[in-house]
């Protein structure tokens, strides 16, 4: 594969180098240290993947990113930075790359890495990852408490119910309730959550993970 690199510092992209270029399989076809030379070089030397910075001096990664996508799509791109900021990793992911890595990555990593994407997987740091999964989620979470009424705990139960398919005197002898109090739960859920019918709230219950 032909391989460019990408990094402000010249000593670290001259080690970076020396640490690839005994791999057979591996040609580092270019060095590069800004957003400008980055797009010229991928536009001359058609890299099959790019060891991409996320700070430059006239830019950043992503700028470059964008540019080197836009005229040769098949490039794949790997972030290789000291930054371990989430809002970065999701600048890079947005923009196309398809990898980012810490710039403490153990080199035999790295290099399994580089051969990993230029194969069609994608790169990413494992704690990076996990961190915004988390944060994803409990994002999610949060806005699902902020759009969706209040429940009561036994209209919870009879949404519940109602998602297993019983019918309002099955719902009755599970929960101990008369037919006409199950009426008047399930009518209250329907009011609180603006849904039409029992099928609504269904659907409601497997968005919201109550079943």
């Amino acid at each position: 594969m032909k391989l460019l690199i990408v990094d402000d510092h010249i000593l670290f992209r001259e080690g970076l180098a020396s640490i690839i270029r005994p791999e057979p399989d591996i040609e580092i076809v270019g060095l590069a240290g800004s957003v400008r030379e980055s797009v010229e070089m991928a536009g001359r030397l058609k890299p099959d993947v790019v060891l991409m910075d996320f700070s430059l001096p006239d830019g950043t990664g992503v700028d470059a990113t964008h540019q080197i996508l836009e005229a040769h799509d098949q490039c794949r791109i790997i972030f290789l930075t000291m930054l371990e900021e989430d809002e970065n990793l999701l600048s890079a992911i947005r923009s196309g790359a398809r990898g980012y890595l810490l710039k403490n990555t153990h080199p035999t990593k790295l290099v399994a890495e580089i051969r990993s994407v230029f194969e069609g997987d994608s790169a990413l740091e494992s704690s990076m990852t996990f961190r915004m999964m988390k944060k994803l989620s409990q994002k999610k979470e949060t806005e699902i408490s902020r759009t969706s009424p209040t429940l009561t705990f036994r209209e919870l139960d009879v949404i519940r119910a109602i998602a297993d398919g019983k019918s309002n005197e099955e719902i009755g002898k599970e929960l101990f309730l008369s037919t006409n109090t199950v009426k008047f739960h399930v009518h209250s859920i329907l009011d609180k959550l603006h849904l039409k019918n029992r099928k609504d709230a269904v659907n409601f219950a497997k968005k919201s993970g109550l079943i």
